[in-house]
């Protein structure tokens, strides 16, 4: 909006109109509604706000992609042109279709004091900024596109987790209790047994919910160092998880890591831990910091299955490569030692020197 706000004062400005209005295709394309006026001679240059493709000069140049322009009085829409123009001492109108790749998707109006037709240099001139202002449109257009996909897709993502975990899961607490209930007198020992089955799988899910909302929910370094840092992350996943976790490190010698390391290193860690929550069925977690003269190092080991490197995309998606892509970027580098059933290690280094080229972005 503000785009289109500044874009239209400055054709206004240019061209020393009086009044400038924009108006955009509704979804069904068959719609015109105005979105923007500016300029105090007036307060509207039309009756109503709305046209269809057969309504008005609006309408007109919208269905035919091309610019219009007529002198006031103006006899063929007596009833949708506001009056109040040639009272104002309008004279002439003129239209201009907003285009992207050959598609309308509005229409620019203008109205001046000046009796004289555009002449061909300026029409030219104006139809080309409508072509750049549609341009913008459809590409904003896209963009939120875009964001409502992204959207839509993690929903189905986040409704695919749970129900193939959490919500199953559930399920079979409840199919167990409904059997312990059917023992209940009979079985009495047996009964004690799933229920007490219920419960541990009840607290099992309960700790899935709690990793699963974790990796949700987004982590920055804030106004802290390092080492604070990673201790929160730590202390959060204790208590998200229920799962053990430690860190170690050097409470000093830390200072001149530049930022772009340090947010580095947290977000590594942030990645292993969630990964350590949601994939590897560990019950401990441990996190290393150490330096040498010329390099800072980290280790975050998990007691938990571990994986099949070859498979690594299969089982992580893009964390691992997320993980990788940080260390690159600031001149280090990222070493998993791994094996199924016996746990995992991430070792990541980088230099205490700053890194002005970074290679690549991470993946969200």
């Amino acid at each position: 909006d503000e785009l289109l706000k500044t874009a239209l004062n400055r054709v206004m400005l240019y061209f020393n109109l009086d009044v400038g209005e924009i108006y955009l295709s509704e979804e069904n394309q068959n719609l015109l509604s105005k979105i923007l006026h500016q300029g105090e001679t007036v307060p509207a240059m039309w009756t109503q706000n709305r046209f269809t493709l057969k309504e008005s000069l609006i309408g007109k140049t919208a269905r035919t992609g091309q610019p219009t322009q007529v002198s006031l009085p103006y006899q063929e829409d007596p009833f949708l042109l506001n009056e109040e123009l040639t009272q104002a001492g309008i004279r002439r109108i003129a239209c201009f279709p907003l285009t992207s790749r050959s598609e309308v998707l509005g229409v620019l109006s203008i109205a001046t004091r000046q009796a004289e037709p555009v002449d061909a240099m300026d029409e030219q001139l104006l139809s080309s900024i409508a072509s750049w202002v549609g341009t913008t449109i459809e590409n904003s257009r896209l963009n939120i596109q875009g964001r409502r996909l992204a959207v839509l897709e993690e929903r189905d993502r986040i409704g695919m987790d749970l129900h193939d975990g959490v919500i199953q899961s559930i399920y079979a607490v409840g199919l167990t209790l409904e059997h312990a209930l059917l023992l209940l007198s009979e079985e009495p020992e047996q009964t004690r047994k799933r229920i007490d089955q219920s419960i541990e799988d009840l607290n099992s899910t309960i700790r899935d919910l709690r990793a699963f909302i974790m990796d949700m929910r987004p982590r920055h370094l804030y106004e802290e160092d390092l080492m604070d840092g990673l201790q929160r992350l730590v202390n959060e996943f204790r208590a998200n998880t229920l799962l053990e976790g430690k860190l170690s490190g050097p409470s000093e010698g830390l200072e001149d890591l530049p930022d772009s390391h340090a947010i580095a290193l947290f977000h590594i860690c942030q990645e292993a831990l969630a990964n350590a929550a949601k994939h590897a069925q560990a019950k401990k977690v441990e996190i290393l910091v150490w330096t040498t003269p010329d390099r800072v190092l980290m280790e975050v080991h998990d007691d938990g299955r571990g994986f099949d490197l070859h498979k690594v995309q299969l089982t992580l998606g893009h964390g691992i490569s997320n993980m990788q892509t940080r260390a690159r970027n600031v001149g280090g580098d990222l070493e998993i030692t791994t094996e199924p059933n016996e746990g995992t290690t991430i070792l990541v280094w980088m230099p205490y020197i700053q890194d002005s080229e970074p290679q690549e972005k991470a993946k969200p």
